[in-house]
C-alpha cells in the first residue's frame, strides 16, 4: 500500500514552479506576531488558468523537539476564471499566494503544502529559529 505522503512531491522551487516558496524571516521573537507569504511562481510562474491552477495552500508548523505538526491555516483558491461564457471567460481570478500573521514561542520548521489541479500535491519547508 502506497503512503500519501509517498505521493507528496518536492523539487527547488527556483526550478520548478509548483513547489510552494516560504517567505518570512529566519528569526522571530518568541511570542511576537511575525508576517509569513506563501506563494508558487516566485521564479517560474505557474498558470491560472481553469485547466490547470493551483486550488490550494495548507500552511502547517511544527515545534522542534516535539511530536505533533500544527495547522497553521488552510487557504483556498476557488475562482480561475471560470464563467458559463466558458472556461477563461470569467471576470475573476484568484492568485495563488497567500500571507498571514502568526507567533511562535519555540523554534521549529514551516512545512507549506499546496495542490496542483492536474500536478498534485508539492511541498516545501523553512526552519524559523528564536532570537
Amino acid at each position: 500500500m502506497t503512503e500519501l505522503s509517498e505521493r507528496i512531491q518536492k523539487a527547488d522551487w527556483k526550478k520548478e514552479k509548483h513547489v510552494p516558496v516560504i517567505e518570512c524571516p529566519d528569526q522571530v521573537k518568541a511570542d511576537e506576531v511575525f508576517e509569513v507569504k506563501v506563494g508558487l511562481g516566485k521564479e517560474i510562474a505557474h498558470p491560472n488558468t481553469t485547466e490547470h491552477h493551483i486550488r490550494w495552500i495548507t500552511l502547517y508548523f511544527h515545534p522542534e523537539g516535539e511530536k505533533f505538526t500544527y495547522d497553521v491555516g488552510h487557504f483556498e483558491f476557488n475562482a480561475h476564471g471560470e464563467s458559463t461564457a466558458g472556461p477563461n471567460q470569467g471576470p475573476v481570478y484568484t492568485h495563488h499566494a497567500v500571507t498571514t500573521s502568526l507567533k511562535v514561542s519555540k523554534p521549529g520548521t514551516l512545512h507549506a503544502l499546496a495542490y496542483c489541479n492536474i500536478h498534485g500535491l508539492w511541498e516545501s519547508s523553512k526552519e524559523i529559529g528564536l532570537v
